[in-house]
């Protein structure tokens, strides 16, 4: 059998031009890095609209003002790394990623930095604490969170204040109800409702050198007092009505010391009739403070003269350390 070799090569060759003129004409007209434009910028911040404490405008803008913003820019000139680093420096910006794509998008995607607790301290200072324990500064945007006043260094907040934040805020009845939290001068913790006309108090949080340990420890610390606030919300507020104490104290184990407001001497029985409730709850024991006695006592001698009435009525005005603007029970 003869074997035309001639044919075969001619074959060969034809094909392999075909081949070559295809990858040329592709090649050709497909534009290189250098040429070809970004045309489309696609940024995507996760939680925007609860969090927003970035947008995407303030984006364009900081990538504006580094010369960075790729839109219409050469794709080869684009540099990912460079934005990624740029976009990592904002404060409320805790991870970014940005890459290109083959039909000349830049794909740029954040995640935002969690606050849980904004910082007002007597000292002037004003931030935020983030999830991871971290100082944000203050920001234009207003988050629904709860704020902490008072006697606060930035070591309290960051080791106390944020571990007592995210306790309160993983509840949530506490996430909702407590709008406010007070430290006073010797570091004992004031709670302030956004419903019922009182403070709540509980006490001086548990102090430990290691954080693993002092988070557990703040953490028990905040469920049992709750806990038990919760009780005496449930058995004993609902009966007797949640305006009727100015201040609750939690700071002592199975008994919870009110103060109560002082208004006329008929509000007692429903007062005591709660309390009655309450005591058998839980093994807690509800008191009302001796200045609230002598408060009932001096409503009861103002019946006899208004001599009398004057009297008592500026002593039980003096005996309320409660600070209240009308209906404002916000710690100054």
């Amino acid at each position: 059998m003869h074997i035309n070799w001639k044919k075969i090569a001619i074959i060969t060759l034809d094909s392999a031009l075909a081949i070559y003129l295809m990858f040329a004409f592709t090649a050709f007209n497909k534009p290189d890095g250098k040429t070809r434009l970004c045309t489309k910028v696609n940024i995507d911040i996760q939680d925007e609209a609860t969090n927003g404490f970035i947008d995407t405008h303030e984006i364009k803008n900081r990538l504006g003002k580094n010369h960075l913003y790729p839109l219409k820019m050469s794709l080869d000139k684009v540099n990912s790394r460079k934005i990624e680093e740029t976009l990592k420096s904002s404060p409320f910006v805790k991870t970014a990623e940005c890459y290109k794509t083959q039909d000349g998008q830049v794909c740029i995607s954040l995640t935002q930095r969690m606050p849980v607790v904004r910082i007002k301290s007597d000292c002037g200072e004003d931030y935020y604490l983030d999830d991871n324990d971290c100082i944000m500064p203050n920001s234009h945007y207003t988050s629904d969170l709860i704020i902490a006043t008072g006697h606060i260094t930035k070591w309290f907040a960051t080791n106390y204040i944020s571990p007592l934040s995210k306790t309160l805020m993983e509840n949530d009845l506490w996430k909702n109800q407590i709008e406010q939290i007070n430290v006073m001068p010797d570091l004992g913790i004031e709670l302030v409702p956004r419903v019922g006309n009182h403070i709540v108090y509980i006490g001086q949080l548990p102090f430990y050198k290691y954080k693993q340990q002092r988070n557990k420890l703040v953490y028990d610390f905040v469920i049992k007092k709750m806990d038990r606030l919760e009780k005496f919300y449930k058995y004993g507020l609902s009966q007797a009505g949640w305006n009727k104490y100015s201040y609750i104290n939690l700071e002592f184990d199975n008994q919870i010391i009110c103060k109560k407001v002082f208004k006329e001497e008929k509000d007692d029985k429903s007062i005591e009739s709660a309390l009655a409730v309450s005591d058998n709850i839980g093994g807690i024991s509800v008191k009302k403070t001796e200045t609230n006695k002598q408060e009932s006592q001096s409503l009861e001698k103002s019946s006899k003269s208004e001599t009398s009435k004057a009297s008592s009525t500026k002593k039980a005005s003096s005996g309320n350390t409660t600070k209240k603007n009308g209906n404002n029970k916000t710690r100054n």
